[in-house]
């Protein structure tokens, strides 16, 4: 039954993240959107610390998983440095590390 529940928040998940990341980068040719998703992953993360087992494989495995990539943001991070363009990547780097712990941290507080 976990398995299911994995299966139903990842389909949730991986197309939620294409579609506000495809949405931001018409906006915009920072890697703004991927930031957005993984520090709303960091915040579910936190929020769903205290969930049954069901809701944590829908949740943090399933949906989060899927719908948090760190792959894109290395890619964003190794692109804008390749480029040059070290402030963005040091910008980039700091702020999603910095301000996912926060959302974590927060999430944490509000489920705590």
């Amino acid at each position: 039954m976990k398995t299911l529940f994995v299966i139903l928040g990842a389909a949730i998940g991986a197309p939620s993240r294409f579609a506000i990341d495809q949405y931001i980068r018409t906006l915009t040719t920072k890697p703004y959107g991927i930031f957005l998703v993984n520090i709303l992953g960091s915040l579910i993360l936190g929020l769903s610390i205290n969930t049954s087992n069901n809701m944590h494989a829908f949740f943090v495995v399933g949906f989060a998983g899927a719908f948090t990539t760190w792959s894109t943001f290395m890619l964003d991070f190794f692109l804008a440095y390749e480029l040059k363009n070290y402030k963005s990547a040091a910008i980039n780097l700091s702020a999603s590390l910095g301000f996912g712990l926060v959302a974590a941290w927060i999430g944490l507080q509000i489920a705590g």
